[in-house]
């Protein structure tokens, strides 16, 4: 609810406004999670101050008059001992009274109902998922029980300014206020126990040299000098940068320190964890360009959000042009985070120019193939360290990565060479192996990669299926993920190796068998041929085709899909996603040596039941959902009755 009092100085309304739900939220969780690196709330206003800078040059670019005059870009810190005040400030684009409303009281972003149900009330836990989610602005209150903000947005007359004030509690004051210089001011009130040096000099430079080096605007403070009659440092009236204050990607790699490179991917990624790796190279050619591409630790709470925004920063000659430059890199690498900063693009390029740019299109296969070899160096690197930090970043991003299979056609081989899945060799999600490591173990008579695909890794484990398979000691890939079945479908064989499915078309095991085993198959089709025929004319339509198998060991029978048909996975996926999967019926493949099977043969008062049971504990055990629980657990009941020699009441 809304109160309004007058404003004696300006006789302007204030008005009293309540935070969003998940500022509120947001504001308890840091407070209390991130107070233990309670520093870098200076990083985080200084970082959103220069953003603010970047939007004015690339606004000013169509309209020069929004710099007032003043097109020299800076920020600002200050402090007052005793008033117990830090400012931050700079002249950047400033904003407007709704824009105050809108990025100070709520958070636009999506994803966000998402990363709060993911926290778990674990302090250290929820400070990781805290800073990938970005607080910004909120990380005043860290260190502060009051913030004010006065601002104004480039263009408007100085009677629009804006001042907003907030002890971080439930509301928030907002009222006009004259503001002579366009930008934004934010004075912290610090908190009265344990920020007393916050208000030092040399505390608040170390601060900005550690975090904030890599600023492309000044950052300066009043210069200090030592004053013999008072033997202490005293305040001049002189400005002094801070920091460097120059494009980090433009600097010669032996100028940069890793430690500069981790805190500028903690702001051009806003995250507060440290990278994974990082490549930084400038390209030169038909489009000259340089890149400084990261790789985060983490995956961001809101991978799977199909409007989360992109990572990549768009610069030309230095000149930031805009956040979330999609058209620079494919979708599957859509957790890349970083800058690019190019010599050919016109300043005024807009985002429809961007997609029919042929630089922009060199850009993008520069870029992918950058990061695709940096993925490359890591996985096939022999140091334990290395190896390590690719099987972090497949257990975080690898789902992503197996849609580029489908998506980049040009790239294909590479990906594929990244893939890594679960086998029947452990059995196990924790170790995986590449497609070529496969092929280098590889009985000496086997031709083809063979898989198995399910909805769960369980499913994909136990799978009927494999059980010739384990029998000759062939590994298989377990594919469990939904993307798998993209991947599959777009990735008929590598290095020469056909990849197969073991649940589709006949099993032909080609020199894996011999000639025994190929004659014994023959003996025993032609010994059912009468049962598989009697029992798909008691299936009906449910089948296209029973035949006898070899491929199960254990099972009564199992369901395959024909060689061109879609598999029985994939159309279930298809059907939870609204999609209707392409008409097609399974083959039943029975095994001529369970006794299920044998007791058929002679089954004539209740074959028609023993059939549908035979297809539905099929269906059951490749994962799939029978149509009519009841009518199966009738039938069986009934045959176990039947069994026992009793009979149904």
């Amino acid at each position: 609810m809304n109160t309004e009092t007058a404003n004696p100085s300006t006789q302007s309304p204030r008005e009293t406004l309540g935070f969003q739900t998940e500022v509120k939220q947001l504001l308890q969780l840091m407070i209390h999670s991130l107070y233990s690196n309670r520093e870098i709330f200076l990083r985080e206003l200084i970082s959103n101050a220069s953003d603010a800078c970047d939007k004015l040059r690339f606004e000013a670019l169509n309209n020069d008059g929004l710099f007032e005059g003043d097109a020299e870009l800076k920020i600002r810190v200050a402090f007052d001992k005793d008033a117990r005040t830090l400012t931050i400030s700079d002249n950047g684009v400033g904003m407007s009274r709704d824009e105050v409303i809108s990025n100070l009281g709520t958070i636009a972003k999506s994803g966000t109902r998402e990363f709060f149900s993911k926290l778990s009330g674990d302090q250290k836990k929820d400070a990781s998922l805290i800073g990938q989610f970005g607080v910004g602005f909120y990380s005043s209150f860290i260190v502060a029980d009051k913030v004010t903000v006065l601002t104004r947005r480039a263009g408007l007359p100085a009677s629009d300014g804006v001042r907003w004030e907030s002890e971080g509690a439930g509301d928030f004051t907002i009222e006009a206020s004259e503001k002579a210089a366009r930008g934004t001011e934010i004075t912290l009130h610090l908190r009265a126990e344990g920020q007393d040096d916050l208000l030092a000099s040399y505390k608040l430079r170390s601060i900005i040299r550690k975090y904030s080096d890599h600023i492309m605007q000044p950052i300066v403070m009043k210069k200090e000098e030592w004053n013999a009659e008072a033997k202490a440092q005293v305040m001049t009236d002189e400005d002094e940068t801070v920091n460097q204050a120059s494009a980090l990607w433009a600097r010669n790699k032996s100028d940069i320190t890793p430690e500069q490179y981790i805190e500028f991917y903690k702001h051009v990624g806003h995250d507060f964890e440290d990278p994974l790796t990082w490549t930084h190279a400038r390209m030169e050619g038909k489009s000259e360009y340089t890149q400084l591409l990261y790789i985060p630790s983490r995956a961001p709470f809101d991978m799977w959000d199909r409007n989360a925004r992109h990572g990549i920063k768009l610069y030309v000659r230095r000149v930031f042009i805009m956040d979330d430059a999609e058209q620079l890199m494919p979708t599957y690498l859509r957790f890349v985070r970083g800058v690019v900063d190019s010599a050919d693009l016109p300043l005024n390029v807009s985002r429809e120019i961007l997609q029919e740019s042929k630089d922009i299109e060199s850009i993008r296969n520069g870029c992918s193939k950058k990061v695709l070899g940096m993925l490359a160096d890591l996985a096939s690197s022999e140091e334990a360290s290395e190896q390590e930090k690719y099987t972090k970043f497949w257990a975080e991003f690898g789902r992503v990565l197996k849609e580029g299979v489908g998506e980049d056609f040009a790239n294909k081989e590479k990906i594929a060479s990244l893939l890594r899945f679960a086998s029947t060799l452990t059995d196990t999600t924790d170790e995986t192996v590449s497609l070529a490591a496969y092929i280098a173990r590889m009985k000496p008579e086997q031709e083809k990669i063979y898989f198995v695909t399910a909805e769960t890794f369980n499913a994909a484990k136990n799978s009927p299926h494999l059980e010739v398979f384990r029998k000759k000691g062939i590994e298989v890939l377990l594919l469990s993920d939904r993307v798998d079945e993209w991947v599959v479908s777009n990735l008929s064989e590598f290095d020469g190796k056909a990849l197969v499915s073991v649940a589709k078309g006949g099993l032909d095991l080609g020199k894996l068998e011999d000639e025994a085993e190929k004659q014994a198959q023959e003996k025993d089709a032609g010994d059912f041929k009468e049962l598989t025929e009697k029992i798909a004319k008691s299936l009906g339509e449910r089948v296209k085709e029973v035949r006898v198998t070899h491929r199960l060991t254990d099972s009564p029978a199992c369901l395959v899909a024909d060689e061109h048909d879609v598999s029985g996975n994939l159309a279930r996926i298809l059907k939870a996603a609204g999609q209707n999967a392409p008409a097609s019926k399974p083959i039943l493949e029975i095994n001529p040596h369970h006794p299920v099977v044998l007791r058929m043969k002679a089954e004539e008062s209740r074959f028609d039941d023993w059939a549908a049971v035979l297809f539905d504990q099929a269906l059951l055990a490749e994962g799939g959902h029978l149509d009519d629980p009841a009518t199966f657990v009738k039938r069986m009941n009934q045959l176990m009755l039947d069994m026992s020699g009793a009979s149904a009441s």
